[in-house]
């Protein structure tokens, strides 16, 4: 099935409103995402390696703002522990109804490691038994204040050894560095068919509710939260991601 394409900033708009995951968005994110964060099927693929690594049978895999389901299934597809199941989690319930629609494309060999979507609050979901929680480009629509919180309640529902996957959009307090990675990203959605006009209402609209920390702060977070261990093991301009071990 072809991805429809991302039109929602293409024309000038009299107010740009600020960004939600709705209708619109469900209905182009595939195309949005891929054109938007450089390196994102990369990333992907890789993190359902990591979960390969280091799930554990018998225990739970969240997925935390899991939009359509794209880490879920790459998790399933490259899953090895056994008596698992991945509980994806997201408070759209459009991306939520958009991401049971493609579960239900999966092909019946595919089912064996069961993926149950939620339509609830992350901050409020339940983390149990978890030998993996991903956090792919959540955290930084979460408010500042309360991300410690978050991250706390994840640590504390890891088994030994689990291990959360941390993606995020960051800042630098170094302004060339800053500007630099800025003008690269935008260069990359530009390679992508963004128009400029399209770069600039989008980020009108995302710079609200998206709120990026530097890697300093993440890793300091990840610290206060408990976690011995952390490591940045993908980076593509300014995103990011980063493995924390219990």
């Amino acid at each position: 099935m072809a991805k429809k394409q991302d039109e929602i900033y293409a024309s000038a708009l009299k107010e740009v409103v600020d960004f939600k995951f709705d209708e619109r968005v469900a209905s182009v994110f595939p195309d949005m995402i891929e054109r938007s964060v450089p390196g994102y099927s990369t990333l992907i693929s890789s993190i359902g390696i990591l979960a390969g690594r280091y799930a554990q049978d018998n225990t739970h895999c969240y997925d935390l703002g899991c939009s359509l389901g794209a880490v879920s299934l790459s998790i399933r597809h490259r899953l090895r522990a056994n008596g698992c199941q991945i509980i994806a989690v997201d408070n759209s319930p459009e991306m939520i109804a958009q991401g049971q629609l493609l579960l239900e494309r999966e092909s019946k060999q595919e089912l064996a490691t069961p993926i149950k979507m939620l339509c609830s609050d992350i901050e409020e979901v339940d983390i149990n038994n978890a030998s993996i929680v991903v956090l792919n480009f959540t955290l930084q629509f979460i408010a500042v204040e309360e991300r410690l919180a978050l991250v706390k309640r994840i640590y504390d529902g890891l088994t030994p050894g689990g291990v959360l996957i941390l993606s995020e959009k960051v800042a630098f307090d170094d302004q060339i560095k800053s500007d630099f990675m800025i003008d690269a990203h935008h260069d990359f959605k530009r390679e992508n068919g963004y128009s400029d006009l399209e770069i600039s209402q989008k980020r009108t609209a995302l710079e609200k509710v998206m709120i990026s920390e530097t890697l300093t702060c993440h890793k300091q977070r990840l610290s206060d939260a408990g976690f011995g261990f952390s490591s940045i093991w993908f980076q593509c301009f300014n995103f990011t991601s980063i493995i924390a071990i219990k």
